[in-house]
C-alpha cells in the first residue's frame, strides 16, 4: 500500500532526485530507456506497478476476434486495475505495433488508473495527449497491437524499458522519464529525495549568483552549515 505522504512526497520530486537515490542504495538500473511521455506531463505520475505482459504475436493465436473475448489478458487488465495503479505494459522495447489505443487508455482513465507506462508504441496519440490522464511510451504508432504483440498475462513481474518491473513497485515519470521503485523502499526514498531537492534548491541558488563548484556541489562542511542557516529561516517564515 502505497502511504499518501509517500505519493505526494514522490510527486514533487524528479526523476533524477530519485535515481540518485536508488544509485546510493545500490540500484542502477531502474530507469526505463527509451519511454517518454506522451505530450507535456503537467505533473509526476505515481501509483503501484499493475504489470502486463506481451510476448511476440502469433497467427493462430493473435486473429481480430480475440479482442471480443472478455478474458482477454489485455481486456480484463484494464478492467481490474486498482484505481490508483499504473498499468505497466511490457512490449520488449518492439514499438511497432501499439500497445493499446484511445478507447482503451479512455477506460482506464475513467476506471481511476493513474496512468499508463510501456516501452512500446501508442495508436491515435494526438487523441490520447488531449485526455490529460499520463502516458510514458515508446512513441507513436499507428498499426494495432495484434501485428506485434500477444497479451499473454498480468499481474506478474516484467520488463519495460530494460527495468525489471514487480506489481507493486512504485512507479514515477515525469519529463524526464519513469523510475520504478521498490515497494520496500519508496517510504525512505520519497522522504530524502524530499531533504535532496531541498537542498539542491539552496546550491542551485548560490551556483547562479556565481559560487564556484568546489565545496558547493557537493557541498563542504561551510556550504552545508550555510544551507542550514537558510532551511531554517525558510521555516521560521
Amino acid at each position: 500500500m502505497l502511504r499518501p505522504e509517500t505519493a505526494r512526497a514522490l510527486g514533487k520530486a524528479s526523476t533524477a532526485t530519485l535515481t540518485t537515490q536508488l544509485f546510493k542504495r545500490g540500484f542502477r538500473n531502474l530507469f526505463m530507456q527509451g519511454v517518454r511521455p506522451l505530450g507535456a506531463p503537467g505533473r509526476n505520475l505515481v501509483g503501484p506497478a499493475f504489470t502486463l505482459r506481451y510476448i511476440p504475436a502469433r497467427e493462430d493465436l493473435d486473429p481480430i476476434e480475440t479482442y471480443a473475448d472478455p478474458e482477454h489478458p489485455q481486456r480484463k487488465a484494464i478492467e481490474i486495475i486498482p484505481a490508483g495503479h499504473v498499468l505497466v505494459i511490457d512490449c520488449r522495447g518492439d514499438a511497432r505495433a501499439a500497445a493499446a489505443g484511445h478507447i482503451l487508455i479512455t477506460r482506464l482513465s475513467v476506471r481511476g488508473a493513474a496512468g499508463l507506462v510501456s516501452d512500446g508504441g501508442v495508436r491515435d496519440s494526438a487523441a490520447i495527449a488531449a485526455l490529460g490522464f499520463p502516458v510514458f511510451c515508446a512513441g507513436p504508432s499507428a498499426p494495432l497491437g495484434l501485428i506485434a504483440h500477444h497479451a499473454a498475462e498480468f499481474g506478474v513481474g516484467i520488463g519495460c524499458g530494460g527495468v525489471a518491473v514487480l506489481p507493486g513497485d512504485v512507479i514515477v515519470g515525469d519529463a524526464d522519464g519513469v523510475v520504478a521503485i521498490p515497494a520496500a523502499l519508496a517510504d525512505e526514498v520519497a522522504l530524502d529525495a524530499a531533504a535532496q531537492e531541498e537542498m539542491e534548491e539552496f546550491i542551485q541558488s548560490r551556483v547562479a549568483a556565481g559560487a564556484k563548484l568546489p565545496g558547493t556541489y557537493p557541498p563542504n562542511a561551510e556550504t552545508r552549515a550555510s544551507y542550514e542557516a537558510w532551511r531554517q529561516a525558510r521555516t521560521k517564515e
